[in-house]
């Protein structure tokens, strides 16, 4: 009878701490990024669902302005597609650089670059998370760590407007 208790105890416990998982967050329209304040907002109808905390370029101050300046880019642009088979856990790739961007860097005679994406940690670093927290290592894009990329993955569609803040 104890041990018919115990599981009873057991599976009850289970069964409660499941009632209390997660629930997905809605759809977004939007995305709000703060550089200054190192955040990225998921929003729907002009109000904040979730907010986090991200990682940035290696050199965040300021907006990019030519390929290889490990900046993250400042404006308004579209998540285009999502890539699962990103060499960072999952990527959400950003439409950078727009028309205007390309413009200032013809301007200058450069490449703006590319390849601007919020992604989750390089793959293979799962273990190692706590080294990328509150440091600034991407080459220009916005990271999270993996479990938050899965869920703003979710909550984000194809089409969604970004305004990346300074």
């Amino acid at each position: 009878m104890r041990t018919f208790t115990a599981i009873s105890v057991a599976l009850g416990v289970t069964l409660a701490l499941g009632a209390h998982a997660k629930e997905p967050l809605p759809t977004v329209d939007s995305i709000e990024v703060f550089k200054a304040r190192h955040e990225l907002v998921l929003m729907r109808q002009g109000q904040p669902v979730k907010t986090y905390k991200v990682s940035l370029g290696i050199n965040p101050v300021g907006a990019k302005e030519q390929q290889g300046d490990h900046r993250t880019p400042e404006g308004r642009y579209v998540i285009d597609f999502h890539n699962r088979a990103s060499a960072f856990h999952l990527s959400l790739h950003i439409s950078y650089p727009n028309a205007q961007d390309r413009k200032q860097a013809a301007a200058r005679h450069v490449s703006p670059g590319g390849d601007i994406m919020i992604h989750g940690l390089p793959n293979g670093m799962e273990s190692r998370a706590l080294l990328f927290l509150g440091v600034d290592w991407t080459d220009g894009c916005i990271a999270v760590n993996d479990e938050e990329i899965e869920e703003i993955a979710s909550a984000v569609p194809d089409g969604t407007p970004i305004t990346i803040h300074p």
